[in-house]
């Protein structure tokens, strides 16, 4: 799934990204796992998920800022070497049977801040591994590698492995993370982006980041339209197992079949995004992937056999990923080198703020209603935010001048 064409410090960045999303996939599930083995009070349970939920809502824009200030190759390498060290103490401390409610909440609260930095730092560093049109390619070959190790390799072991020894996926997440780090650091130094003699303070770089972000006319509408879509996925995603099984008919045994599914569209909808942007251009694609998964959704929400349920279930995930590769690609090629931490965290942060939001509601609805309606109710979103969309982003805005003087292409 690499390309020699995207040359070796992307093949680099591909290997590590794909060894620590097998990590997370391995430590994931085990934790979850790991926390019923300590207790089964469903409050504690909910609360190490919660942990893990929490950093990116409270630092995910204080890490754009580390992003933009800080070297992004060697902070990508720290940061996998803590987590690395942070993942080794909590297999020990399961291999000596030590392990609390405390040390679950402090390793889940832990590993997603640090992720926060390294999110934000990854983001801002592909650009300057690849040349700007290959940027497409590049998102979606990473988006493919991490969904093939994460769904296909690490989610199915995870079990698997806790079951033979429950410190065995913590101990192999942690050899991930080192490895990911090593991989990092033997990228070629990239040169840092020119600081201002003076710089501000932390807030006043937030700002500036969330100021350029809502002064991008095309990128700021991206961004609410992905708001407002994760409200849908979000929601959808809370209830698949119950629609599963009440609706479609899938047998429990076959439900993992019925997932794979999903992994299945979304790695080729990822290993299409680079073509359906040369060809079409980015906005377009942008917005014909919301009107493909709109018709998804709706037979999805129609469907009542296992089968068409999964094809529709394919073809909304595939757009999924090819709207998050694109966007992505959009964003690392208009946005300036040394503002990109922090508006690709802007981004992210107000694409979390809805997600929540539609698990709740979906939880809600589901259980007063059933999980119909909210598989309805979410294909009438993904049609608003299609009728929006091809309202509001125009091909033809190309070259137009933002604010800061970057046009829109």
């Amino acid at each position: 799934m690499t390309s020699s064409a995207l040359g070796r410090d992307f093949r680099l960045l591909w290997s590590a990204a794909v060894s620590s999303r097998l990590g997370d996939a391995l430590r994931t599930p085990a934790l979850a796992l790991l926390a019923t083995a300590v207790t089964r009070d469903p409050r504690i349970i909910a609360a190490v998920t919660v942990a893990g939920q929490l950093p990116p809502l409270l630092f995910g824009l204080l890490g754009g800022v580390y992003a933009d200030r800080w070297d992004r190759r060697r902070t990508m390498a720290l940061v996998d070497g803590v987590r690395a060290i942070v993942v080794a103490t909590l297999a020990v401390t399961v291999a000596l049977d030590r392990v609390g409610v405390a040390v679950l909440l402090l390793a889940a609260f832990l590993l997603a801040a640090l992720g926060t930095l390294f999110d934000s730092a990854s983001f801002a560093l592909l650009p300057a591994l690849v040349p700007p049109d290959a940027l497409p390619r590049a998102n979606g070959r990473l988006q493919a590698g991490s969904a093939v190790a994460g769904g296909f390799l690490g989610a199915p072991a995870a079990g698997v492995l806790f079951a033979a020894a429950p410190a065995l996926p913590f101990a192999l997440d942690a050899v991930t993370f080192a490895a990911a780090a090593l991989l990092v650091l033997a990228l070629a130094p990239v040169p840092v982006a020119s600081a201002p003699a003076r710089r501000g303070s932390v807030w006043s770089e937030i700002t500036e980041g969330m100021r350029w972000l809502r002064g991008h006319r095309t990128l700021w509408r991206v961004t609410l339209l992905a708001a407002a879509s994760n409200l849908a996925i979000s929601g959808i995603m809370a209830v698949l197992v119950l629609y599963a099984l009440d609706v479609l008919r899938v047998p429990p045994a076959g439900y993992g079949l019925f997932a794979a599914a999903a992994i299945v569209g979304g790695v080729t909808g990822a290993l299409g995004a680079g073509r359906l942007a040369a060809r079409f251009g980015t906005v377009s694609t942008l917005r014909a992937v919301l009107a493909a998964q709109t018709v998804a959704l709706t037979g999805f929400a129609l469907a009542r056999h296992p089968v068409p349920g999964s094809l529709a279930l394919a073809v909304f995930a595939a757009g999924t990923v090819v709207w998050n590769s694109l966007s992505a690609s959009y964003g690392q090629r208009h946005v300036p080198t040394g503002l990109l931490g922090r508006v690709g965290a802007a981004q992210r942060m107000v694409g979390l703020l809805t997600a929540p939001v539609g698990a709740v509601l979906a939880g809600l609805a589901a259980a007063a209603y059933g999980t119909v309606p909210v598989a309805g109710a979410a294909a009438g979103t993904f049609a608003l935010v299609t009728v929006a969309a091809w309202r509001t982003l125009r091909p033809a805005a190309a070259g137009v001048p933002t604010p800061t003087g970057v046009g829109v292409g």
